[in-house]
């Protein structure tokens, strides 16, 4: 008989169900089946987080200061350059403002009937005077309007103008009413008075003229005080005052409503 070969190696391990082989001296490890997520691995994707809401407030914070700095910055520039035209403008030109006054005046007509009406003919001259060398007025149609402690006895209109340099021009304009009816209170004040103290108002829009450059017209109104006739019959000039009054002109800014 032949003696008995001691197994090898080969023959000493034990395949497994899954052809695997196992050692002699310990048992095969078990093998499992892989899983889907094993299988089917996706690529990894960071989630991005939400943006928190502080960094949203801080950002559009910092977007409102920087427009506000700008505007802040481009306002200033603006008034320095205003400021230095019309610095260059005054000292190249050396502006003056019109001036104004009654040089003669006529109250032929001034009555009050039984029944509160208003018959009135004012006939005046208003001299305007430009003393600038370079300017030249341009003025739109005037209104005139006269009163007597505080009632209004007649209203007339000067047609537009334009006033050279270094120019006085003489404006003559009648101011009158007819049928006007009167509070009794001032009929009654009217018929007692023999010699009236008039105010002589004239409203008109103004602007200047240099070279080529055209200003636009704003409002100005022309206040003459002082006065005082009396009813004049004929041909008979009532110099009211001493002298010529003196009328004053204040700029008329309309915002909505108002007028300042």
């Amino acid at each position: 008989m032949e003696a008995s070969k001691p197994p090898t190696s080969a023959a000493s391990r034990a395949v497994n169900g899954n052809g695997t082989a196992a050692s002699n001296g310990g048992a095969a490890r078990p093998t499992y089946p892989h899983s889907k997520a094993q299988q089917y691995r996706l690529p990894y994707r960071p989630q991005r987080r939400p943006s928190s809401p502080r960094r949203k407030r801080r950002c559009h914070q910092g977007c409102c200061r920087i427009c506000c700095l700008w505007l802040t910055l481009l306002l200033i520039a603006l008034v320095i350059l205003a400021a230095i035209s019309a610095g260059a403008f005054y000292v190249l030109c050396l502006p003056q403002r019109p001036s104004f006054s009654v040089s003669s005046l006529r109250l032929s007509a001034l009555d009050v009937r039984s029944a509160d009406l208003l018959t009135s003919r004012l006939d005046l001259s208003v001299t305007a005077r430009n003393p600038n060398q370079r300017i030249v007025f341009v003025f739109g149609d005037v209104a005139l309007s006269a009163s007597s402690g505080g009632v209004t006895i007649g209203e007339g209109t000067i047609p537009g103008f334009v006033q050279g340099t270094d120019n006085t021009t003489v404006l003559k304009a009648t101011v009158s009413s007819s049928g006007r009816s009167l509070d009794p209170t001032e009929a009654s004040d009217l018929r007692r008075k023999k010699r009236h103290s008039l105010e002589i108002h004239l409203d008109t829009k103004a602007g200047i003229k240099l070279g080529r450059f055209k200003s636009l017209h704003v409002g100005i109104r022309i206040s003459c005080k002082g006065i005082e006739a009396s009813v004049t019959k004929g041909n008979a000039t009532a110099a009211s005052t001493k002298s010529a009054a003196k009328c004053k002109a204040r700029l008329r800014v309309k915002v909505w409503a108002w007028t300042l």
